[in-house]
């Protein structure tokens, strides 16, 4: 279980889906070799994985969240990083999206991370917001077998597809819409 205090209350999520964690592990290496590492990227950045961040009175554990570097100059010696990121991105699932759409993201705003990413490794779509004013707004989207370009990553591209490596793309219309025919089962 992952568990969280969020408006005051323990709200607790069981481990990820196999779908969930290779999403997880995949886009936390293509990121982290350039931009951590500065392998083919401009580095710059740390990147921790599931890190318990006390922001705000609140106790959040997003699936990654990313400082640049001049913002996080060592990590500390407690459980929990009161530094707010400057990015986070929350894979959604049945059991988080709820709270990664709404407690979670008004408490990163509150916080002033700068950048969020929702990925859904379901709908094949990942969602970049940037903070504005205090406000969220959509800063683009990728879907399906589109590529990734999106704040504050830009300076590089890859496949969103690559997250997914057994899936087929999803194609057509909205992503959230079930693309299945009438009789194609629903699998996982």
């Amino acid at each position: 279980m992952v568990a969280e205090i969020i408006d005051g209350a323990l709200v607790t999520h069981p481990r990820p889906r196999p779908r969930h964690a290779r999403a997880h592990a995949v886009l936390t290496g293509k990121l982290g070799d350039r931009f951590d590492f500065g392998e083919g990227g401009p580095g710059g950045w740390i990147f921790l994985t599931e890190p318990e961040l006390s922001l705000v009175g609140q106790l959040v554990v997003p699936d990654i969240a990313g400082w640049r570097r001049e913002r996080l100059t060592e990590l500390p010696e407690t459980n929990w990083i009161e530094t707010p990121p400057d990015w986070v991105c929350e894979i959604i699932s049945p059991s988080t999206e709820y709270y990664d759409r709404t407690a979670k993201r008004r408490i990163y705003g509150e916080a002033g991370v700068a950048y969020l990413w929702l990925l859904d490794p379901d709908a094949q779509l990942l969602e970049a917001f940037g903070l504005v004013e205090g406000r969220w707004l959509l800063n683009g989207t990728a879907a399906g077998d589109e590529q990734v370009s999106l704040e504050p990553f830009d300076a590089i591209s890859f496949p969103l597809m690559s997250l997914f490596p057994f899936d087929q793309p999803k194609t057509g219309g909205d992503p959230h819409h079930d693309t299945r025919k009438p009789d194609e089962p629903a699998g996982d």
